[in-house]
């Protein structure tokens, strides 16, 4: 057995997902892609095992699943011994859903369902559970992130866990408003140059979103998933249901929308009218 896996992790399935060779070893990308997922395993393990205290079944949705290493992970290290709960890979790439549910076959892993749609559709989706406990969405593009977080506030998900990828949307508005903004204030100049924008943009998008979920009664923690040679895109954002909707974080949201010009194109998706 390597020693990079976890106890009770099934070889078997890490054939399967590519990850570890016919002859039962690492290479240098899959031993990348292992330590990522086994690091946001370490996050999602004790919501877990929070949701399915006195016999409860959890559930989870897992967004823009692509090829379900995260679902097919937490399946086999905590919902098979577990024996009861049900996740939910979603992701709008047919050819991949259908790779995964007929692996799941293969694996008799019969409490894991994928659906073929986007992030967007997936709240009015009949098929879907109208609750679940958590909602993942690791590396889903652009809006999607903010789609999950939408999914997971209709669903009144117990926690969310998200790591964030590229965004274009913030910056494409910086962008436009550009020389308004620097004839306006000096603090422009952090987004002049095309690079900037793109990281402003970026960093702005998160901010909005930790604030939106403060104000929507979550608890949210933001730190790295793993270390920076791994991934340029590791932000984790963390939010546990309290129930204390902070009226600071709401206030802070509409403030910084107005600051940077971006009400009128995004109020609505962070609930600011």
């Amino acid at each position: 057995m390597l020693a990079e896996l976890r106890p009770g992790q099934s070889v078997e399935l890490l054939k399967e997902l590519h990850i570890l060779t016919r002859e039962g070893r690492l290479n240098q990308d899959s031993r990348r892609k292992l330590k990522q997922v086994y690091h946001l395993y370490q996050f999602i393990e004790p919501l877990l095992a929070d949701a399915a205290q006195d016999g409860h079944a959890p559930l989870l949705a897992d967004h823009g699943a692509g090829k379900s290493y995260l679902g097919f992970i937490l399946y086999d290290l905590f919902f098979k011994q577990l024996g009861r709960g049900e996740i939910y890979g979603i992701e709008w790439r047919a050819e991949l859903v259908q790779r995964s549910r007929e692996l799941a076959a293969r694996l008799g892993f019969a409490r894991m369902h994928f659906l073929d749609m986007s992030v967007a559709d997936a709240s009015a989706a009949a098929q879907l559970p109208e609750r679940f406990d958590i909602v993942t969405a690791l590396h889903a593009c652009d809006t999607a992130t903010d789609d999950a977080i939408a999914f997971g506030l209709a669903k009144q998900a117990r926690a969310m866990v998200l790591v964030p990828c590229c965004q274009a949307e913030v910056a494409a508005s910086l962008r436009q408003n550009k020389a308004l903004q620097l004839s306006r204030t000096p603090l422009a100049e952090l987004w002049r140059d095309p690079i900037h924008t793109r990281e402003m943009g970026s960093q702005i998008t998160n901010v909005l979103r930790c604030l939106h979920l403060e104000a929507s009664g979550y608890q949210v923690t933001v730190t790295e998933l793993v270390g920076w040679e791994h991934s340029l895109k590791n932000e984790l954002i963390l939010a546990r249901w309290t129930g204390a909707r902070k009226r600071s974080a709401a206030e802070r949201l509409t403030a910084i929308l107005d600051e940077f010009g971006l009400r009128q194109a995004l109020g609505a998706r962070f609930g600011v009218s």
